[in-house]
């Protein structure tokens, strides 16, 4: 029986890392430019509210054209690579704008 140590572990955690960055990209790299919610919940697999919550903390940026939001597939990569997509400064203009009004904060 071969005792495990330390260096055996660290080393299958790093191979382990490498694999799992090569395998990734063919799941989460989108083909287009700009995904819809729908896209975005599928992809993530979460809850039309916790994409809702990731708009309105500034996790995830996104844009507003008409009733459809859109989101660009690379911010979508950085999040799930372990960044944080930064909120737009129209975003945080609009938010404050809001907020000084006396709305929803």
């Amino acid at each position: 029986m071969e005792a495990i140590t330390k260096a055996d572990l660290q080393q299958l955690k790093i191979d382990l890392l490498k694999e799992i960055q090569k395998i990734l990209p063919t799941y989460i790299k989108p083909t287009k430019q700009w995904l819809k919610s729908i896209e975005v919940r599928q992809i993530l697999n979460i809850s039309p509210g916790t994409l809702q919550t990731l708009r309105i903390n500034g996790t995830l940026r996104f844009t507003k054209i008409g009733g459809t939001m859109y989101y660009k597939s690379d911010d979508l990569t950085t999040l799930l690579e372990g960044g944080e997509s930064k909120q737009s400064k129209s975003l945080a203009l609009s938010t404050k704008g809001i907020n000084e009004v006396g709305g929803v904060q």
